[in-house]
């Protein structure tokens, strides 16, 4: 099971404060002690379409004033929000998790107030819904608009990191969406009561709290039923977390899927690449937060600079305390290194570790990352045009870099606000998927009388 999956029965608490297992207990078809997980979730997917079309219509003041009264209401709750966090890096620690782990999942002041200020700053975005994508006449004067408009209500599955239970809120919502998220065991607490903080925004605004909603019970029955659709009531999932999740996601999802892929991120160091700016990228690209999606996960060097610059970069990594598995010339060049295997280079290890490989050009590099890589995000640095527009032309990744650090692979550092996860499919949504993405589009036709031949 990856992380987030080892889910637990319900937590009761959670449970009977949330407003569906009142409703669910009041019709007697569950219980606070053993909630009818289906019936609970069909609740859910109900009350959630019935918000989407609220919020569908909301104008961008409304919707405006609402995120910036759950930055607030996050505020105001950040010492509820911290003790619950408090209480799941307790389970958490006991459970033997390791320190990237606890990473993604620690708050403190600081993390809360960013979460709080990327609310606010999905505010400051344009209003998505209604955007005119396209508009031409046609030969009989028909004249066609294709508009942007709401996907409807998104489930968003997602394992140890709180902070996606705010940013989903509120990109779903500013695209003019409702949202059910479903969070791992580990963080359930934390995200219980920021999704709480949430619904008291809404609410104030005048929008319906069932706008976003966390799935109130860590039965994984749950994820099943939305997988499932909710009986249609889901329009597309967005998976966010380890491999092992999304391939669950999509393979058992009846709905379209978002699907958010490890990040097996590549820093490619190329022969004209200057050694300054390669220590510099290289060491934020893995050290930055060993955690994130974002994370590089394999160094490639080119041979025509092992030289000069394989030791300075391998050894510098290993004295900020990241242990290096190399192959044969990556251990030659410093003695602490060990070997790497085959599976290394396919591993997303998510914490202070990386594969390093020497690779005879750009040609190679690029093979390597067509091989191993996740299509997630893949950089290069180098002083030569030609070679940095070829690596962006030809490496198929949802995002890539020339003379930049993979960390920037977030929808913040885009000026998206905040995102839901980076996509690394081809279809609909590809990257950092915020509001823009969240939208599908219909076409509005304005005649004068026409009828066709």
């Amino acid at each position: 099971m990856p992380e987030g999956w080892d889910l637990d029965m319900d937590d009761t608490r959670a449970l009977s404060e949330n407003p569906l297992a009142e409703h669910l207990n009041a019709s007697g078809a569950a219980s606070v002690g053993n909630p009818d997980v289906p019936a609970l979730m069909a609740a859910l997917g109900r009350n959630a379409r019935q918000a989407a079309r609220r919020v569908a219509l909301a104008s961008d003041e409304q919707k405006n004033a609402a995120l910036r009264a759950m930055a607030a209401s996050i505020r105001a709750k950040a010492s509820t929000i911290l003790a619950a966090n408090d209480e799941d890096l307790a389970e958490a620690r006991a459970k033997g998790q390791s320190s990237a782990f606890i990473d993604r999942l620690v708050l403190n002041p600081e993390r809360l107030e960013a979460i709080a200020a990327a609310v606010e700053s999905v505010a400051a975005l344009p209003d998505p819904v209604g955007r005119v994508l396209a508009q031409f006449e046609r030969p009989n004067g028909l004249k066609i608009e294709r508009v942007a408009t709401p996907l409807g209500v998104i489930g968003v599955i997602f394992e140890s990191r709180p902070n996606v239970t705010a940013d989903a809120g509120a990109l779903c919502l500013k695209a003019g969406n409702a949202a059910i998220l479903r969070t791992g065991s580990d963080s359930f607490r934390t995200s219980s009561v920021i999704a709480d903080a949430m619904g008291e925004g809404l609410e104030k605004a005048g929008l319906p709290a069932d706008a976003i909603r966390l799935v109130p019970t860590r039965d994984r029955a749950a994820v099943g039923a939305m997988l499932s659709g909710l009986d249609g009531n889901i329009d597309v999932i967005v998976p966010r977390g380890g491999k092992s999740l999304v391939a669950r996601v999509q393979d058992e999802a009846r709905v379209p899927v978002f699907a958010h892929l490890e990040g097996l991120n590549h820093v490619f160091v190329h022969e004209k690449a200057n050694l300054e700016m390669a220590r510099k990228i290289v060491l934020n690209a893995k050290m930055r937060r060993t955690g994130v999606c974002g994370s590089a996960e394999t160094l490639l060097v080119d041979r025509g600079c092992a030289a000069t610059h394989l030791t300075p970069l391998v050894s510098m990594l290993l004295d900020s305390g990241c242990a290096v598995r190399g192959d044969v010339a990556t251990q030659g060049a410093d003695a602490r290194v060990t070997a790497a295997t085959e599976e290394d280079w396919r591993t997303e290890y998510l914490d202070a570790i990386i594969a390093v490989r020497v690779v005879d050009g750009l040609d190679d590099a690029i093979a390597h990352i067509e091989t191993y890589g996740s299509h997630h995000t893949d950089s290069i640095v180098t002083g030569d045009a030609a070679a940095a527009e070829r690596f962006l032309a030809e490496v198929d990744s949802a995002i890539v870099l020339h003379n930049a650090s993979t960390q920037f692979a977030d929808g913040g550092e885009f000026g998206f606000g905040a995102e839901i996860g980076i996509a690394t499919g081809r279809m609909h949504a590809r990257g950092p998927v915020g509001v823009e993405q969240l939208t599908s589009f219909k076409y509005r036709i304005r005649g004068s009388g026409q009828t066709r031949p």
